[in-house]
């Protein structure tokens, strides 16, 4: 069984060190942490550390350190555009794609979406509850690197986000060509842009056709807009070197 893995804001050095806050606790107190178990420190940016501990209190653990290292990113970066889903289903599409591998995820306002995100309290807690999603699903993928999860953008600057990327792939049922045979770098950054439920309308494949997305799809079935972006990160896996 892998080692669980808890999230720390500074990665420690090799000795002694205690694991405290509301990590710690959970620590301690929910998973019951006991003397001499191992156990796994990530900054969320690479950075791990291997621990035992040492002692435990009621809601923080004294460890010892033996080893740290970083994880290097993938030489082939994806970022996963996904638009705004009602519901709980926005948590459980960055769910699977951070457990999928995702590097990035993008929350976008498409003509169709059904969830709005303003600009105040409303929006700031929805795109909290995609951070806190991401964080979470990261450590139990036993992830070295929690996928960033920026502000929302409009179409207008996702169609720049496209100029930018080495390569961009539009999910949509309608293209003809298979994902498995768009043209894809060998290092860089991939742009996987996935519509809401309502589907992606004809101006916006417009639009970021003109920027240079190649417009593809996973296979003859519709996913859901919740599914969609974890199948593609295992399909561009298994036709990339990001899982040699």
């Amino acid at each position: 069984m892998s080692l669980p893995v808890f999230s720390v804001e500074r990665l420690p050095a090799v000795g002694s060190t205690t694991l405290d806050g509301p990590e710690g606790k959970h620590a301690a107190a929910v998973r019951r942490l006991r003397v001499g178990e191992e156990l796994l420190l990530s900054d969320a940016q690479g950075g791990m550390a291997r621990c035992v501990v040492e002692a435990a209190e009621r809601d923080s653990l004294r460890l010892a350190v033996s080893e740290t290292w970083h994880e290097p990113q993938p030489e082939l970066r994806v970022r996963v555009v996904q638009a705004l889903v009602k519901g709980d289903r926005g948590e459980l599409a960055v769910e699977l794609a951070t457990e999928a591998g995702v590097d990035a995820v993008v929350p976008w306002r498409a003509s169709r979406c059904v969830a709005k995100w303003d600009d105040g309290p409303r929006g700031a807690k929805a795109l909290a509850r995609w951070r806190s999603t991401a964080a979470a699903a990261a450590k139990q993928a036993r992830r070295a690197w929690t996928p960033e999860v920026t502000e929302p953008v409009s179409t207008k600057q996702l169609a720049a986000l496209v100029a930018e990327a080495d390569a961009a792939l539009v999910l949509h049922e309608s293209a003809t060509g298979p994902l498995t045979c768009a043209d894809l770098p060998v290092s860089g950054e991939v742009l996987l842009v996935v519509g809401p439920e309502g589907g992606i309308t004809d101006d916006e494949l417009t639009a970021l056709g003109d920027t240079g997305a190649q417009v593809t799809r996973l296979g003859h079935t519709v996913l859901r807009a919740s599914t969609a972006a974890a199948v593609a990160l295992g399909a561009l896996g298994a036709v990339t070197t990001r899982w040699s």
